[in-house]
């Protein structure tokens, strides 16, 4: 198998766990000492609202409208009143509710997650599959969804019910929520909304970089994704995670090591060669090896700086990588745990 089709495969791996284990757990390890500031101890990231506070109270669509959808045809939109939204992270689901848009959503991945959303039906399944016939019995009067949900011919199938599908780029980085805020926006009709969204979402990712501390050496974070012993994978470039940990002043490890795929799975020497001062993982990863006395037991780890002084920061599966209207209070909450501030 070639190296890039070994890639391909990692990443598929991992979105369809991600997907699938979007849970939100309670915070573990010891808590911070608060005497370092790139956050000696165990620390989680949480952010101020369980729910994404919406933009608007009262959203008025302008519809129809016809919008350009990620695989070049155009899309026209009549009715936004039953929107079913599925993806690997939970972004457009999250994305409809910060638009105020909440109510008209019928239909949700795993991944959206947090409470208000809770009683909404779930219509994919492992992560990142969808069934046709869930979707269509929920009568959805349009689909916001990305090429990381398959199969491709469940959409023809709910587009050839009449139903128009508008699907997004699948990227996500900090550098494009902006951009797939707005572009979610006028798909359903509220450009304006979208525009005040994405501006109060940039707000706080300055808010967050802000926030860094102008005179420390910069930390060499590591990304770890892990699902129990079997499965722990060190983020690079593109994974995502390098661009918040670029916005928190610090030096994505991965990437510094010589990495060069988004994910990589561990190996002692990848970690050894990595050197993180802190690592960064979900909270339902790292209590998924057993918190941090079971990640130090993950081989390499206790050889590295961040194993030898327990420096972890966790933050919820749900929102940690989602890249969305939630992004700048990640990055403000990540901030806050790194290094230690009030």
């Amino acid at each position: 198998m070639s190296p890039a089709r070994t890639v391909s495969k990692i990443v598929l791996v991992i979105c369809a766990l991600l997907g699938a284990s979007t849970v939100a757990c309670s915070a573990t390890g010891s808590g911070s000492t608060g005497a370092e500031p790139t956050g000696a101890g165990a620390v989680t990231a949480v952010l101020p609202s369980d729910d994404p506070p919406p933009i608007s109270t009262d959203p008025q669509p302008t519809l129809p409208v016809t919008v350009r959808s990620a695989d070049g045809s155009d899309v026209t939109v009549r009715d936004v009143s039953r929107i079913v939204a599925i993806d690997r992270y939970g972004t457009f689901g999250t994305t409809v509710f910060a638009l105020g848009l909440g109510r008209n959503l019928i239909g949700r991945d795993i991944a959206t997650s947090f409470p208000a959303a809770e009683h909404i039906p779930v219509v994919t399944s492992g992560g990142n599959q969808v069934n046709a016939e869930s979707v269509l019995q929920l009568r959805p009067t349009v689909v916001l969804t990305d090429s990381s949900i398959e199969p491709a011919t469940a959409f023809e199938q709910i587009e050839g019910a009449g139903v128009p599908v508008v699907s997004f780029d699948p990227t996500r980085s900090i550098d494009n929520a902006a951009t797939q805020i707005r572009a979610v926006a006028a798909a359903l009709g509220v450009p304006p909304l979208g525009t005040a969204l994405a501006d109060r979402t940039a707000a706080e990712i300055r808010q967050g970089a802000a926030m860094v501390p102008a005179d420390r050496t910069p930390p060499k974070i590591a990304f770890l994704y892990a699902r129990g012993t079997g499965l722990v994978i060190l983020g690079g470039p593109g994974s995502g995670a390098d661009t918040l940990i670029r916005e928190l002043g610090g030096v994505d490890a991965g990437t510094a090591a010589g990495l060069t795929a988004a994910f990589t799975p561990v190996t002692t020497e990848s970690l050894i060669t990595a050197a993180p001062d802190v690592l960064l993982m979900m909270t339902g990863g790292l209590a998924s090896l057993g918190g941090v006395e079971g990640l130090e037991r993950v081989p390499g780890i206790a050889q590295t700086p961040a194993g030898q002084n327990r420096r972890v920061v966790d933050m919820d599966d749900g929102v940690l990588l989602s890249f969305g209207p939630r992004t700048g209070a990640v990055l403000i909450a990540l901030a806050r745990a790194l290094y230690q501030l009030p």
